[in-house]
């Protein structure tokens, strides 16, 4: 079914210097724009007020977040954008047609907002990645049908890797769409921490958890690294 409405919802922590541009863009894709907070102290919620989005608040954490701001969503289908990704102007119609051809949910290509052989290099295999496994990630702009994000009760409580854990869970019950896109998303952490060195860690993590390592300790990883 082609959805009659679309919500937005995009997580936030100390996202005010690119979210009134963020908002703006998801104004012009989406029936309706949720801002779920995370505790920011930089404003970001009454700027997102400002701007014209609905706004949750709550304790930090994605996954929370997330279903914070899906549970105030009146959307037949949800998406989930992150504060520093852009979808293509066509983004909302290639959903649509995902839904319409019977998938639940999925996600876009990626491209990075600058050009480098390294950071080309990472989206190609970010994209070689995701049409080898149709696990599209949080940067990568997942939708999905209300009734099937209900039917999984969501994303699971996790400090990391909770996007993947919910394609994995949406998948193992639904068809999953990856589209053409791309989403257009920021390289500063690539920039800020390093390039090499954040793909790096970005692999160390996905090989550890699927060594089993628990999210937990992947995060306390994450933040020392």
């Amino acid at each position: 079914m082609c959805a009659a409405r679309l919500s937005l919802v995009i997580p936030t922590l100390n996202e005010a210097p690119s979210l009134a541009d963020a908002i703006a863009h998801a104004q012009e894709v989406a029936d309706e724009v949720i801002v779920s907070d995370g505790g920011s102290h930089d404003g970001s919620a009454e700027l997102a007020r400002q701007a014209g989005a609905q706004v949750v608040e709550g304790p930090p954490g994605r996954g929370g977040q997330l279903n914070r701001g899906a549970a105030v969503a009146s959307g037949d289908a949800l998406l989930f954008l992150h504060a520093d990704t852009r979808l293509p102007p066509e983004g909302r119609t290639q959903i649509e047609r995902a839904l319409d051809a019977g998938y639940a949910g999925g996600g876009s290509r990626i491209e990075f907002d600058v050009a480098g052989g390294l950071l080309r290099f990472g989206a190609g295999w970010i994209n070689g990645r995701t049409r080898l496994t149709r696990l599209p990630l949080g940067d990568q702009a997942q939708f999905v049908r209300r009734d099937a994000f209900e039917q999984l009760g969501g994303f699971s409580d996790w400090p990391i890797l909770e996007d993947l854990d919910f394609m994995r869970r949406l998948k193992r019950h639904h068809r999953v769409a990856v589209l053409d896109g791309p989403v257009v998303t920021s390289s500063r952490r690539f920039r800020r921490g390093g390039k090499f060195k954040t793909i790096t860690i970005n692999w160390t993590i996905w090989a550890l958890y699927a060594l089993g390592v628990s999210p937990q300790a992947l995060a306390r990883l994450y933040r020392r690294a």
